[in-house]
């Protein structure tokens, strides 16, 4: 198989890959949870960050210092200004580490440094963020190192939370994973489902070849859970086989069985004790939705020197 297609299929998002226009809106609707509850039928009749207005203090300049309190990936410190920004106060953001980079217990992310008040009544939509992407980022480096040096690289899946695709995707990419399609529209990708719709699911061949005259522009892939299913789909020219459910003595006969005329991709019970089993079957890709569904937010805190 070429390997002009393979590269073409392997994507990874840099952040200005991302539209910071959408990236603000996120932002002022955290903001706008925390500050006037956004989200309720019947919002609050006083708004704002109560507690901090509630301080007997005036305005004064603090600094805070971002820090891992575990081992970490981390992911997202770009936000950090347009979060502070987003209060409407003037603050400063001094990055002490870069996305991607891994951390450990008690090394500093960032410095941030402005009112006081901003920096405390912004706290927790930052940290939400920064957690919630770094955790990603963390999950996605330990199923690649689990996966190994090699051939095979690991793509994340569509299983993301709404509205937050590209930032769930960009973590994956800081922490050495692939994206596979970003959405429906960069990829024809027939699976069962689409299949049933034909009222016979192993008419594969007529449905590559018609999606290949539909969307010439696009690399065609097809989910497969039989060995039998593949030759009609080599056949029918398409791009990329996704052998679904495999186990390892069928997985290792399908890749003898394509030997090497489209791109193979394993996924489903993709888990971090059977990922380097698959290292050395020969697979271009192995996908899972775990990256991000199954990951869980890491441990930082905003710490305020005394």
């Amino acid at each position: 198989m070429s390997s002009a297609l393979s590269n073409s299929l392997l994507k990874r998002l840099t952040w200005p890959d991302l539209d910071l226009v959408h990236i603000r809106q996120l932002i002022a609707m955290a903001r706008d949870e925390d500050l006037s509850g956004l989200g309720l039928r019947k919002p609050p009749a006083l708004s704002g960050d109560r507690s901090t207005s509630s301080l007997d203090s005036p305005p004064r300049q603090s600094l805070a210092h971002l820090v891992a309190r575990e081992e970490l990936v981390v992911c997202g410190l770009p936000l950090l200004s347009l979060i502070l920004s987003a209060y409407g106060s003037t603050t400063h953001v001094q990055l002490q580490a870069t996305d991607g980079t891994k951390l450990a217990p008690g090394d500093r992310l960032a410095t941030l440094s402005g009112d006081s008040r901003t920096l405390l009544t912004a706290e927790r939509v930052a940290l939400n963020f920064i957690q919630r992407l770094s955790g990603i980022a963390t999950q996605t480096r330990r199923y690649v190192d689990a996966l190994g040096e090699g051939r095979t690289r690991l793509l994340d899946t569509r299983k993301t939370t709404p509205g937050y695709r590209m930032l769930e995707k960009y973590a994956v990419a800081c922490g050495g994973g692939w994206n596979h399609r970003l959405g429906l529209f960069d990829r024809v990708m027939l699976k069962d489902n689409h299949l049933a719709l034909l009222g016979s699911p192993d008419d594969l061949a007529s449905a590559v070849r018609r999606a290949r005259k539909i969307a010439p522009d696009l690399p065609v892939e097809v989910e497969v859970d039989r060995l039998d299913q593949i030759p009609p789909v080599l056949a029918a020219g398409a791009d990329v086989i996704l052998l679904d459910n495999f186990d390892q003595a069928c997985l290792s006969a399908a890749i003898a069985l394509i030997n090497g005329r489209v791109l193979t991709e394993a996924s489903g019970g993709i888990t971090l004790k059977t990922l380097p089993r698959l290292a050395g079957l020969g697979l271009d890709f192995v996908s899972t939705g775990a990256l991000v569904h199954q990951s869980s937010w890491v441990d930082i805190g905003l710490d305020w020197p005394a």
